[in-house]
């Protein structure tokens, strides 16, 4: 960490004053984006989708029990894999409370991978989660909804995530899709987002970044090689690298 000016109390108080201008300006902002995207136009949903869940058999319709708004956690677990992705399970731990306050303004969250549901069931059960983790691998949704790719897609280098702009070098990707269910029991999915598009969904990561450290991911063979699953950090270790710099 470089050497940081200090100053008086009244000194810094100006400068973060300046600085919150900057930060009104980025909520004005972020509040132009949200009208924007809740202004985006809608597709119908005409394909029938079954996901394996705790009690059996369900379609897509049935994932929004009873509410209009429907938000799928795309988690990355392919049909193989011993557990799941350490990142998307970053996003779990932060998404795992937030379920029934979602519940209350008409919206249901699940998760949704391909693996087997036995494997998701003992995976969600050592970590703790309560949340309703379905598997897809009965079905296209993952395919069609961009977060799972075949080898010769894979192989072939071309851009196939996040809306044709990036490749992706593994089957499954992360990724949130959104959904809206009518009166008629029309579904339309309105809106997905991916790669950095689902950064404003970690609290962990923005509390980190009011931090003078902040990520402090610098260095690292990639930004997220820190992160372990939760009940794999060392303390000791955890401390150790962070003052390390």
């Amino acid at each position: 960490m470089q050497p940081h000016k200090i100053v008086s109390r009244a000194e810094w108080i100006e400068a973060r004053k300046a600085h919150m201008a900057h930060e009104k300006e980025y909520t004005r902002a972020r509040d132009r984006l949200s009208e924007q995207r809740r202004a985006l136009p809608w597709v119908r949903v005409d394909k029938a989708y079954s996901f394996d869940g705790p009690n059996g058999p369900q379609t897509l319709g049935d994932l929004f029990a009873g509410r209009s708004q429907l938000v799928v956690q795309h988690f990355m677990f392919a049909p193989d894999w011993t557990e799941g992705c350490k990142s998307c399970s970053f996003w779990a731990d932060g998404f795992e409370r937030m379920i029934p306050h979602l519940a209350a303004r008409d919206t249901t969250l699940v998760a949704i991978s391909r693996a087997p549901l036995p494997r998701l069931a003992a995976f969600k059960a050592r970590m703790g989660w309560t949340f309703d983790w379905l598997s897809s691998a009965a079905s296209d949704f993952n395919y069609d909804f961009a977060v799972s790719f075949t080898p010769d897609q894979i192989q072939s280098g071309a851009k196939i995530y996040n809306f044709g702009t990036s490749g992706f070098g593994v089957e499954e990707a992360p990724g949130i899709s959104v959904f809206f269910r009518d009166d008629a029991g029309n579904i339309f999915h309105t809106y997905s987002c991916f790669a950095r598009g689902l950064d404003m969904m970690n609290a962990a990561y923005h509390y980190l970044d009011l931090t003078p450290l902040g990520r402090h991911e610098e260095g690292l063979p990639y930004p997220m090689d820190w992160l372990r699953l939760r009940d794999q950090y060392q303390p000791a270790a955890v401390q150790a690298s962070c003052c390390q710099s």
